[in-house]
C-alpha cells in the first residue's frame, strides 16, 4: 500500500476466500502487529488464538445465530480475547489489537472480516463467548471480544466511495442539532 488514506479506502470486509493458505511470513506480520497495539498503561490485557485447523474453524462458524458462517471456509482467524481483571478497558484494548489486524491483512492484500463476538448468541441462544470458550479451551477469566477472519480475497470489492462520507455525523466545538 502506498499510504495510510489508501490503506483505510481498500479495506474492506470481505468474507469469501480462496483456498489458499497463508505463509508463515503472512500470519507472523499479521501477529506483529496485533502484538504491537497499544494498550492502556501498557496492561497488554489481550491475548490471540491462531486457528487454522478446518475443523475447528468450522466449529466456530456456529458461534453465532448469524454472521459467522463463512468463517469455514477461510483459511485463518486470529480470535481475540482479553483479561478484565488486568484492565477496565480491556473491550477498548482488544477492538484496536482487532482493527490493526485487520489494517495489516490489507497492507499484505490480504481479505479479513471481523466477527463480533461478544454480546451475541449461537442459533440456540447460547452467550457466543462461552461457545466458544468450550470449543477453544480458553481460561475463564479471558473473554473473546472479535474473530478475525482472514485469507487471500475471494473477490474484489470497490474502494470505499469517498462520496459517501457522512460529513453531517462531524461537529465542530460543540454537538450542533442541525439548526
Amino acid at each position: 500500500m502506498e499510504n495510510f488514506s489508501d490503506l483505510i479506502k481498500q479495506r474492506r470486509s470481505m468474507r469469501k476466500f480462496t483456498e489458499e493458505e497463508l505463509t508463515q511470513d503472512e500470519v507472523v506480520a499479521l501477529l506483529r502487529a496485533a502484538l504491537m497495539s497499544p494498550s492502556s498503561k501498557r496492561s497488554n490485557c489481550w491475548q490471540f488464538i491462531v486457528v487454522d485447523d478446518k475443523h475447528t474453524l468450522e466449529l466456530l462458524s456456529k458461534c453465532k445465530a448469524s454472521g459467522a458462517d463463512f468463517l469455514k471456509d477461510a483459511p485463518l482467524a486470529i480470535v481475540v480475547l482479553a483479561d478484565p481483571l488486568a484492565s477496565d478497558v480491556w473491550i477498548e484494548d482488544a477492538s484496536i489489537a482487532s482493527i490493526l489486524i485487520q489494517l495489516q491483512a490489507e497492507d499484505l492484500g490480504l481479505g479479513s472480516c471481523w466477527i463480533q463476538v461478544r454480546e451475541r448468541y449461537t442459533a440456540t441462544g447460547m452467550p457466543a463467548d462461552e461457545y466458544i470458550h468450550d470449543v477453544l479451551d480458553i481460561p475463564l477469566q479471558l473473554q473473546v471480544l472479535s474473530i478475525i477472519a482472514l485469507g487471500h480475497k475471494g473477490m474484489e470489492r470497490k474502494p470505499f466511495d469517498e462520496s459517501k462520507l457522512l460529513w453531517e455525523k462531524v461537529h465542530l466545538n460543540k454537538y450542533n442539532k442541525g439548526e
